[in-house]
């Protein structure tokens, strides 16, 4: 039990500012917050940005950037006498292979073009458009009323785009029913999942609509603070975001915007998870009910939205919900798909939500040569084949499939990827990137990864006898999404591609 004085949500930004976990550094985080040292050192060594001292430099080896010779650039980065770290996705991936500095800066390497939608006024969220800093979406919430502000966010249909797709007003609601007033609004700009890059562009090219829209939120629910969580490695993002808050400071007054930096661990994504590490904790999942919009931040009822999910608000509220609604195809709205890998310019596309494969790579520019599958969701949504080229890319139809839309991260494979070596990328990612607090997560990806390694380096279908019964173990026992769905990569690849793995077997 800590102190009533003690003050743990300064823990990790204490660590950071001192240059990471070390016996003295965290000796005077201790005596600063008042929070015991091994509690700082259990919590400090959570993090990959923070757990170890000293400075290298940081090579994404995602699937995008395996692609892209990842594995090639690391050998030479380490024949020079560099210090690497292997790292999971960057938020970069078509940029890949992506690369920070020693100073968390972004190293881009000759290749592939990369684009975004042309910019087109009648788009909602318009990434290629001149940003809009009048803040008259805010102005206009107000004079509106919070009942009205929630019809329209009702009427628009609007789903988090953050992955989950749940309905946005049922969450602005549930907030606004809750007898303790004291209220926040956490925004998660921690994109980390393999072949997700789309909020990286909201906040370099229109942070102002997603601040606008945080905003409208905070309003509507009765908020004066917003918490901006973002990752660590965003640093050029990071800069953005502060010049556009403080451009927008007047504007929204009374209400403030805090941003908080993560610290390099995925899991964080999840709602609960980065709640526990915005009060200075490990980024462990929390049980639920209660739900953040019950018991969230501080134990508060707390608003949470992905990037993308504010930056549709402010054109809901100028345009109506039935006009942004109108926008989607088979479902509301229109959503930002990333698109890496196999694909002749990878990038972010703002089209209707419910295009298929491929409607996006031919905005992307076209296939690089001959498509074999695609990831149409990121890890979490595993591989299908070609023959689901025409399902409509959304929330309903993937699910249908056993797939999911998820952060909307799609990496393309053309015939010369070896499908056992994609899958073994995405275990890699997920065994990682487990927090290990429940045990079918924490022993299932390990022991997936290291049945496709046995797998690959013995060439016997025996390897992977257990698979399925892991898989059902993780997903009907795992706490949160992650172990839910770690096991989707394998899983699905068998299914739709026994022929890769047959054809390596002895």
């Amino acid at each position: 039990m800590l102190k009533p004085s003690a003050d743990r949500e300064q823990v990790l930004h204490l660590l950071e500012h001192l240059g990471g976990v070390t016996e003295e550094n965290v000796r005077q985080v201790s005596e600063q917050t008042g929070v015991p040292q091994a509690d700082i050192w259990g919590t400090g060594l959570f993090y990959t940005l923070i757990n170890k001292p000293g400075r290298r430099i940081r090579v994404c080896d995602g699937l995008s950037c395996q692609m892209a010779g990842c594995h090639e650039l690391i050998n030479q980065l380490e024949s020079e006498g560099k210090r690497v770290e292997r790292v999971s996705c960057l938020a970069q991936c078509d940029r890949a292979p992506a690369t920070l500095d020693e100073d968390l800066e972004l190293i881009t390497y000759q290749g592939k073009p990369t684009g975004v939608t042309p910019d087109d006024a009648d788009l909602p969220m318009n990434l290629a458009g001149e940003p809009d800093k009048s803040y008259a979406a805010f102005v206009k919430a107000q004079q509106m009323g919070v009942d009205a502000v929630l019809q329209q966010i009702e009427l628009a249909g609007l789903q988090g785009r953050g992955g989950a797709g749940f309905p946005a007003h049922f969450k602005w609601s549930s907030v606004i029913g809750q007898q303790e007033t004291e209220r926040y609004v956490v925004c998660n700009a921690d994109e980390g999942e393999p072949g997700t890059f789309k909020d990286r562009e909201i906040l370099l090219r229109q942070p102002h609509k997603m601040i606008e829209g945080l905003a409208i939120a905070a309003w509507t629910v009765g908020s004066n603070d917003i918490y901006i969580y973002i990752r660590g490695e965003f640093t050029n993002e990071i800069r953005a975001l502060r010049t556009a808050i403080e451009e927008a400071a007047a504007k929204i007054k009374p209400i403030q915007i805090h941003v908080a930096l993560g610290h390099g661990a995925y899991i964080c994504g999840e709602e609960t998870a980065l709640i526990e590490s915005l009060e200075g904790k490990r980024g462990m999942p929390r049980l639920k009910p209660p739900y953040p919009t019950e018991k969230g931040f501080r134990n508060k009822p707390t608003l949470m939205h992905n990037v993308e999910t504010a930056c549709c608000v402010p054109s809901i509220i100028e345009r109506g919900g039935t006009w942004f609604k109108d926008q989607g195809r088979t479902e509301a709205g229109s959503k930002l798909y990333c698109v890496s890998g196999n694909v002749n310019q990878p990038g972010v596309y703002e089209l209707p939500l419910g295009v298929n494969l491929d409607e996006l790579v031919d905005a992307a520019g076209g296939y690089e040569g001959t498509p074999k599958a695609f990831s149409p969701g990121g890890a979490s949504s595993g591989f299908l084949p070609m023959s689901f080229r025409e399902l409509p890319l959304d929330y309903k139809n993937l699910a249908e499939v056993g797939s999911m839309l998820g952060s909307s991260g799609l990496v393309v494979l053309n015939d010369t990827v070896d499908i056992p070596a994609a899958v073994q990328s995405q275990l890699i990612f997920f065994e990682r990137e487990s927090c290990g607090q429940c045990a079918p997560c924490r022993i299932g990806t390990r022991y997936l990864r290291r049945q496709l390694d046995d797998f690959i380096g013995e060439k016997q279908l025996v390897a992977l006898r257990h698979s399925d019964d892991v898989a059902w173990e993780m997903e009907e026992g795992s706490i949160c999404g992650l172990g839910m769905v770690a096991a989707k990569p394998l899983e699905s690849a068998m299914e739709y591609f026994p022929e890769a793995f047959e054809d390596k077997a002895n």
